[in-house]
């Protein structure tokens, strides 16, 4: 998560969960940097294919920028003035996670924990300490393919504070002293943590989104809100529908660039997550690194272009799509598969200029390669 301006940050800070929608309509016009955007939404979140009837709503967008990145709140709605607060108020939450998780200021709660776990048991935030639990969670269930505390790693590659660069091994080394879940330990019940070492940091960069992009929905259901899509960065969650169609249809990347889209998902009530190698990398001997570092080894994860994930929560969506990505073809298809409550598209690069699209059977009926992508991709189904 990137650092926001000073202002923004602290009004984040003071934006309450009690806010009126009245309020935060008469914020409007210091609360976003983005714009509406009227009509239906393309690309990412674009409607299904129109259904015989009339109806009157539109899906209106209001864009700003939280977390390093662009967020997307789209709602269906015949008014987009009555509706307005309650985008608002999704992305204030957005804000307000922002502000406790980032790693990019000093005033953070993870900032903080930062500083002091190392020197004593430290209680935790409460939503900080949600996040948290479910990571340690998913790096046990990962066997340690993610994991929190790779912060140090992260640094060590530059991808994280800068200039990115391949370190030597033995910077790599050093780092990795400091690394595994196994160096912090957490009570729940006291929500207290504690670092064995002054070393160890967390970085919670990859499934902050999607416990963001939970909360955003969450507010607009609490406000009344049944069709609307929620995006931070490719982090979605689809509630109910668009106009004239019974879900969402939310687009893959191309981990090449060769072409916007190479399938489509379908998608209402639940939330889908996408992690490649494409977003960022170093460029070194002729060779390319990418950002996802596989914390067991202490270099970038390889054998994968990008995993997409669909699950019933973004945040577990965006917490297993690492993971998964780190897991690699083969194992990342068996963890995917015993997981049961989620399912996987991995897309693995092919020889010459075609690639396989793992798509996991549960998805069979709901996924849809792109007819221009039909030369670039083969699908299987596992």
């Amino acid at each position: 998560m990137r650092k926001e301006s000073g202002s923004f940050v602290r009004w984040a800070r003071v934006w309450t969960r009690g806010i009126t929608p009245r309020v935060a309509l008469g914020l409007a016009g210091i609360t976003l940097c983005g714009m509406v955007v009227w009509g239906r939404s393309e690309g990412w979140g674009s409607a299904a294919a129109a259904l015989p009837g009339p109806d009157a709503r539109r899906s209106v967008a209001w864009v700003g920028r939280t977390m390093g990145t662009y967020a997307r709140v789209t709602l269906v709605t015949a008014d987009s003035a009555a509706a307005a607060p309650q985008a608002l108020l999704a992305h204030a939450a957005l804000h307000r996670v922002d502000s406790l998780m980032t790693n990019w200021t000093t005033t953070s709660e993870v900032a903080r924990l930062n500083r002091e776990a190392a020197k004593s048991p430290t209680t935790v935030d409460p939503e900080v300490a949600r996040v948290l639990e479910a990571s340690l969670r998913i790096w046990r269930e990962s066997g340690g393919a993610f994991d929190i505390t790779v912060e140090p790693l992260v640094r060590a590659w530059g991808f994280l504070g800068g200039p990115r660069r391949v370190p030597s091994q033995a910077v790599v080394d050093s780092a990795m002293r400091h690394v595994g879940g196994q160096r912090i330990h957490y009570d729940a019940a006291s929500r207290r943590l504690r670092y064995d070492d002054d070393g160890v940091r967390i970085d919670l960069g990859g499934i902050a989104k999607g416990y963001a992009v939970d909360v955003a929905a969450d507010s607009l259901v609490a406000h009344g809100v049944a069709d609307a899509l929620v995006d931070l960065s490719g982090n979605m969650m689809a509630l109910g529908h668009p106009p004239g169609a019974d879900h969402w249809r939310i687009g893959i990347r191309d981990p090449r660039d060769r072409i916007p889209f190479l399938g489509r998902v379908r998608l209402s009530g639940q939330a889908i997550s996408t992690s490649g190698q494409y977003e960022q990398f170093v460029a070194a001997d002729g060779k390319t690194y990418g950002h996802i570092m596989d914390p067991r080894t202490g270099r970038p994860a390889d054998g994968l272009l990008s995993v997409t994930v669909v699950a019933p929560t973004a945040m577990e969506a965006d917490g297993w799509d690492t993971p998964l990505f780190v897991l690699g073809p083969s194992q990342g298809r068996r963890a995917a598969h015993r997981l049961g409550h989620v399912a996987a598209i991995l897309v693995q690069p092919g020889r010459g200029d075609v690639d396989t699209v793992w798509v996991e059977e549960s998805l069979r009926d709901r996924f849809t390669l792109e007819p221009t992508a039909r030369l670039r991709f083969r699908v299987r189904y596992f």
